[in-house]
């Protein structure tokens, strides 16, 4: 399968991937998107273009990705189960190919009751499993889910999500299986603070074989404030907060914070890129995408691979 994605070729090519993201703005200014992406240019392999994230309307994400597309950048277009059918869904990413887009983020999709809207009606015609296993049957097969076929078939490298971190514990590593089986190309993880039980999944990960089967890129989110990750740690479902990160966010000292939250996640990139099993990095730098060439710079990845 060749998708012509630069994040499916620096994978393949056994370099280790760092790709960023950016949420859409909550209304028309492209100009918005393109000062956001000029961030993150040459200093990441590809850019998560959040779908509706935390149930709160924004610019489409197929449409954002066109924006960042014109800037030289290349997309991972996410797209979430909660606000489209399946008829919708196929005719997006039909539509999404035909426009260029070749990495795309299979999601459920944070529940509306979170959002903006919380009365509004979630689809969830398919999980994010069946929407795995529907973009690669469009791509392998030239087959829509309901069995006709399609002419053109598009052409997408296959993301999906996983969090290490949610209860039971022990059926984390076999979701990761299923969504294996499904067909994924490649998984990024929710971001990461509990370093040691992230590590247990890794291993699990590797001892099942799994590590062979699909390229895993971990999250990793800076810490701006102390507020943040005290939120993060009380608020955000599935989010593992261990209270030393807290307590050393808290030692840092007067308007040092912010730094030690960054030097906080290079420590981990350099950790991840030692880690058995790991084929790269995702930074969520969420509304924090000026920061990106810094971290990029600090945390060692830079210059990012040019493949022809």
């Amino acid at each position: 399968m060749k998708s012509g994605s630069n994040l499916e070729k620096v994978l393949k090519a056994g370099h280790f991937a760092f790709t960023g993201e950016l949420g859409p703005p909550r209304g028309t200014d492209a100009e918005e998107v393109r000062k956001k992406a000029a961030f993150l240019k040459g200093n990441v392999d590809a850019v998560n273009i959040t779908d509706n994230q935390t149930a709160m309307v924004r610019m489409s994400s197929w449409a954002a990705s066109l924006l960042i597309m014109q800037e030289g950048l290349e997309p991972n277009y996410q797209m979430v189960c909660r606000d489209r059918n399946r008829l919708a869904m196929q005719a997006d990413i039909l539509g999404a190919s035909a426009l260029g887009i070749r990495n795309m983020l299979c999601l459920s999709g944070d529940h509306q009751q979170f959002g903006d809207h919380p009365s509004a009606k979630g689809v969830f015609d398919i999980d994010s499993m069946q929407l795995i296993y529907m973009v690669k049957k469009m791509r392998d097969e030239s087959k829509f889910l309901g069995g006709a076929d399609i002419h053109e078939p598009p052409k997408m490298f296959i993301g999906a999500a996983a969090n290490p971190f949610a209860e039971p514990f022990e059926w984390r590593v076999h979701r990761l299986a299923k969504k294996i089986n499904a067909g994924v190309d490649f998984i990024q993880t929710q971001c990461i603070y509990n370093m040691d039980k992230f590590r247990k999944w890794v291993k699990q990960a590797n001892d099942m074989g799994l590590t062979e089967k699909v390229y895993i890129l971990a999250g990793v989110t800076p810490m701006k404030s102390i507020g943040m990750a005290r939120y993060m740690k009380a608020k955000v479902p599935g989010m593992d907060v261990p209270d030393e990160i807290i307590k050393r966010l808290q030692g840092a000292g007067k308007g040092k914070v912010a730094a030690e939250g960054i030097n906080i996640a290079c420590e981990q990139i350099e950790e991840f890129k030692e880690m058995q099993g790991l084929a790269g990095v995702h930074l969520m730098a969420i509304e924090w995408e000026h920061k990106v060439p810094e971290i990029a710079e600090q945390a060692k990845v830079l210059p990012r691979p040019v493949i022809e």
